[in-house]
Order: structure tokens, then C-alpha cells, then sequence
């Protein structure tokens, strides 16, 4: 048995649905469960959903619900022709069920909110595709992916309960009869059934968990490029392909923030020595990137570029040391907003952090530690990580570029810069 993915790049229109059916049949032998994301963007346009839901921009959310339906509406008349299917019912129920909770009044708990609304992305393209891989003849079975996988309360950033989790899956994700099982990935919900969601981008990570707990042969993430790169192609003409990682190599590249793969993914396949193949849905021929337990004497320099980051600096109000105390202390704040530190550092009376743009996020926190510390920040950088660096890759990355903070491992660099153009 083995697990697909595919990313909302690889489901964004009528056409790319019908490519995932060729994939599929490529493996014709196989059984396999495929865990699918939103299409497209929905998930962008299901945030701004719930931001005007919750701020109470009535025509923007009325504006927002009326691009969103159109667009799935879009997608479904492209694959089927006869308009009569049940899919059209089943789209339609869900926009409905949409509406009314966009109708009801938001509670004082944006996290809440957004996990309870975020899911819709993922049940209308599984609910698409799962139809129209039976229309290609296709066997396929929709699976709720939150009867399965239970988790905390921790809402935006749900932790799994493995046991349960592993004992409702192994109950749930049986074939019987069919080749797909089809499910969503990014989410989960808690014993009393309230959806949650494991974190931005978290489908692969769904992948992962099903295939340690079904002991799939293989997990396999399809994308819109050949494989894992050594940069971001939005950033670098020249990249290039990395055919084999190692568990360790991936998780690095991963925590750093490669955008290909997950930081959660790796772990549990490491557990059960599972291998994960990155490939591409334009060219399913090519080999991509092997990730497994593999060795190598020497891998290509990688470039991880975050941008839009921002400084953090704190200072005691009375000028004593920053201690083990005051850090406690700071990462439980950071710990209570859900806002992750990419960097950090520390001196006597100071502690540096940087973090991504989260607006609403990075708001809660400056306002919370600016009753105990001096609280000043600066926007508008970049943080590169270099894995397997040198000086000719720091000299590429620093052309034109003001370095703010830097902090050096064996063989990781971080660079927090500006541009100086």
C-alpha cells in the first residue's frame, strides 16, 4: 500500500484533476490512500474568509464566499459533463452548511473559528476529485480524515493522540474493494468532534502520519517541480535537483523552512524506516528526490530564504540580566500566541528573536511582553539559512545586502539581512 499527496498546485483546475487520474493509473496494481489539499489558493481565500468574518466585513465576506463558490463551482463543470451528478448536490450542501456557520455570530476565540471554518477547502476538493475518480472508472472511497485522526484542543496547531489515532485509522482506512482511499490532509478533530488543523501546510505532514500507521511501503508528495531543490526557483536561476536526502539532511532543510517538504513530515517515516519520494506532477516520469536512510559523502549547498521577517529585541525594564527566568517566561507568551521563533540570540540584557510577519500574532505578543521588557522591532528582512555552506555561498546571497545578525553551526549558517536596493 502506498500514500499519495498532492499539493493545492496539483489540483487547481478541471485539468490538473484529470492529470492526477493519469498518475493513478500509472499505478494500477497499487492500493492507495491519497491525501489531497485545497485547490489552489483556497486556502489564502478561506483565511480572508475568516478575517472578515471575524472583524465584521459583512460585504467582504459576502464578496469573498462569492469567488470561492465560483470557483470550485468552475472546476467541478469542467470534469463533468452531465450536470444531474451528485457531486453538484454534494458542493452545494457544503457551501450551504458553509453559509450558515459564516451566519452565526464568531465566538471570542479566533483560533476556534478559523479550524471550524478553514476545513472547507479540503472537503469540497476531496469531495471533487473522489467523484470524478469514480466517473474515470477509478474505484474510489471519500474518507473523513476527522473520524480518524483524534488530537488536542490546540487549535491551528493540533498534537495527534497517536494510540487512538493509530487504533480508529487501522479501523477506518480498510479497502474493501476499491484501489483509492481518499482523504483530506491538514486536518484532524478532537473526542468531542470539534475540526481542528495541525499547522499551516500540514498535509504532508497527514501523509506521513497514515503511512507510520498503515506501514505503507512508500510516501510519495507530488509537486509542480521535479523534486527537493537546493533553493527556491523564485529566488535562484540555477537550482539544482537533489536526488537523494538523508533523513537527517531532510529534517534540517525542512526546520530551516524548505518549502517542499514539511518540517513534521520526516519523523514519523524515519520511525519505520519508510522512504518519501518528492516528485513532480508535470513530469510523474522523472525519478524526483529520494528521502530514506541514505549516506553520501557530500550534498550540493542548499539556500532557504525567508522573507518578510521580522527582529525582535527585548530588554529588561531595570537593566538586570536576562535569565533563565525571563526566558521561561518569554517563550511561554510565544508558546500562548502560537508564533514561532525562526532564530535566536541572547546577551546579558538583551534577547534577540525573529519571526515571521504574523500580523494579528506578532501583535498579541508585543503587547503582552511590553509590560515586563523594552520592546523594539524592525521589519522588512530576510533570513537566509545555508546548509552546507561556504564563503563563495555567502558572497551569492549577501550581493547588495546589509547583514543584520548572523549565527554559524558546522554546517549551517543563518544570515537575517536587507536589501540594500
Amino acid at each position: 500500500m502506498l500514500v499519495f499527496k498532492f499539493g493545492g498546485a496539483s489540483v487547481k483546475s478541471a485539468g490538473a484533476v484529470k492529470n492526477i487520474v493519469e498518475i493513478l493509473q500509472q499505478y494500477n496494481e497499487e492500493k492507495i490512500v491519497v491525501v489531497v489539499s485545497a485547490m489552489g489558493k483556497t486556502t489564502n481565500a478561506m483565511e480572508r474568509i475568516i478575517e472578515s468574518y471575524t472583524a465584521g466585513k459583512s460585504e467582504e465576506l459576502k464578496q469573498e464566499y462569492k469567488v470561492l463558490k465560483a470557483y470550485h463551482l468552475e472546476v467541478t463543470d469542467g470534469l463533468f459533463e452531465d450536470k444531474g451528478q451528485k457531486v453538484f448536490a454534494e458542493v452545494e450542501e457544503l457551501f450551504s452548511d458553509l453559509a450558515d456557520r459564516l451566519a452565526k455570530e464568531p465566538t471570542l476565540n479566533y483560533d476556534f473559528d478559523y479550524d471550524q471554518l478553514i476545513c472547507y477547502g479540503e472537503l469540497l476538493s476531496t469531495t471533487i476529485i473522489g467523484n470524478y475518480l469514480n466517473s474515470s472508472r477509478v474505484s474510489t472511497r471519500w474518507m473523513d480524515i476527522r473520524r480518524s485522526l483524534k488530537t488536542n484542543n490546540t487549535w491551528r496547531e493540533a498534537k495527534i493522540d497517536w494510540e487512538l489515532s493509530s487504533q480508529l485509522v487501522n479501523e477506518h482506512f480498510v479497502f474493501n474493494g476499491e484501489r483509492i482511499l481518499i482523504t483530506q490532509g491538514f486536518l484532524g478533530s478532537t473526542i468531542n468532534d470539534q475540526t481542528t488543523s495541525l499547522g499551516r501546510e500540514g498535509s504532508d505532514y497527514t501523509a506521513a502520519i497514515l503511512a507510520y500507521m498503515l506501514k505503507a511501503e512508500s510516501v510519495t508528495i507530488w509537486k509542480d517541480v521535479p523534486g527537493v531543490l537546493n533553493a527556491d526557483p523564485k529566488y535562484f536561476d540555477d537550482t539544482i535537483l537533489l536526488e537523494k536526502l538523508s533523513y537527517l539532511d531532510a529534517i534540517e532543510l525542512a526546520y530551516f523552512g524548505t518549502s517542499v517538504i514539511h518540517p513534521k513530515t520526516i519523523k514519523p517515516l524515519q520511525n519505520k524506516n519508510i522512504n518519501l519520494h518528492v516528485k513532480s506532477f508535470v513530469d510523474p516520469d522523472k525519478p524526483g528526490t529520494l528521502v530514506g536512510n541514505l549516506s553520501y559523502s557530500k550534498l550540493t549547498p542548499s539556500f532557504i530564504f525567508k522573507m518578510d521577517q521580522v527582529l525582535i529585541r527585548l530588554s529588561p525594564l531595570d537593566f538586570s540580566f536576562i535569565n533563565e527566568g525571563n526566558l521561561e517566561e518569554i517563550f511561554g507568551i510565544f508558546s500562548k500566541h502560537g508564533m514561532k521563533i525562526n532564530l535566536m540570540q541572547n546577551s546579558a540584557i538583551s534577547f534577540k528573536m525573529i519571526v515571521n510577519n504574523d500580523k494579528r500574532r506578532l501583535r498579541l505578543v508585543t503587547d503582552e511582553l511590553e509590560e515586563k521588557y523594552k520592546v523594539a522591532y524592525q521589519t522588512g528582512l530576510e533570513l537566509v539559512t545555508i546548509r552546507y555552506f561556504d564563503q563563495s555561498t555567502i558572497d551569492r546571497v549577501m550581493i547588495n545586502k546589509e547583514l543584520i545578525l548572523e549565527q554559524r553551526g558546522l554546517q549551517n549558517i543563518e544570515l537575517l539581512i536587507r536589501d540594500l536596493g
